[in-house]
């Protein structure tokens, strides 16, 4: 059950989707997530100049060497707003067109308490609601960035919206909610259908308690992971490479040869 190996463009946000594509097909990837392209977080408008239509696009992924597995929008489930969610909306008629699996949501708000999980819930419904509505075979995937960031916040937001697809962000529940890996794994493994992976060591840096550092050179334990992942899982592994945020990092393409020269991932 071999999983796809595939990077955010977070790492590269300056790059056109043509540049995004060339650098995967360089270093053998399986998939390519896409967050920012050509300068810009409004994916919609730059696949828009670029290719005009979502049915033009479609047909261009049809010789492209690697698919897009995930959209990562910006829409948080806690305390979004009909804007945000208007938003939101208009990344589907992309991911239809090109049979783009995900749109990535994030959990949002600072807690797992009571009131936050019910606002979460309600923003699923919402969604759901409109997916039935439209007939949209696209679905999204919760990143476990804010409030998700523990497997037990993670088990109560599951008991209020069962089924709900959760992108598993490895450093998150690691460095914030101080899990084993393994151990959240283990409780979470059937809904996860996206994996996040980055290294980084216990140094603060401006955003952070923590400094993000070159596959292979911090303190994640991805070997254990990696080989559960290998064994058991076949979504999608992305490296988060989150260039974007901190301009510290090294590029995106000397990461990609260092993780796979220490075969890191």
């Amino acid at each position: 059950m071999p999983y796809r190996r595939a990077i955010s463009t977070l790492g590269c946000p300056e790059y056109s989707l043509e540049q995004v594509f060339a650098l995967a097909a360089r270093h053998g990837l399986d998939a390519v997530e896409l967050r920012a392209l050509s300068g810009s977080l409004d994916l919609p408008a730059v696949l828009a100049a670029g290719y005009g239509t979502p049915a033009a696009l479609a047909a261009r992924l049809k010789s492209a060497p690697v698919p897009i597995a995930a959209l990562d929008t910006s829409l948080k489930l806690a305390g979004s707003t009909p804007a945000d969610r208007a938003d939101f909306l208009r990344c589907v008629p992309w991911a239809e067109a090109c049979g783009i699996p995900w749109l990535r949501v994030f959990d949002g708000g600072t807690g797992a308490d009571d009131a936050t999980l019910r606002t979460m819930a309600e923003t699923a419904a919402w969604w759901r609601a409109e997916k039935k509505a439209h007939g949209w075979k696209t679905e999204i995937m919760v990143e476990t960035h804010d409030t998700l960031c523990t497997a037990a916040a993670l088990r109560s937001f599951l008991a209020l919206v069962p089924g709900t697809a959760i992108l598993w962000d490895t450093h998150h529940t690691w460095r914030k909610g101080g899990e084993d890996p393994l151990a959240t794994w283990r409780a979470l493994q059937p809904h996860i259908v996206h994996v996040h992976v980055k290294d980084s060591i216990s140094r603060p840096s401006a955003r952070h308690p923590f400094t993000y550092v070159s596959p292979g050179d911090g303190e994640f334990p991805l070997a254990p992971l990696h080989a559960v992942l290998a064994a058991e899982f076949g979504g999608t592994v992305s490296l988060e490479w989150e260039k974007l945020w901190h301009s510290y990092l090294v590029p995106l393409d000397e990461a990609l040869t260092l993780a796979a020269r220490r075969r890191w991932w």
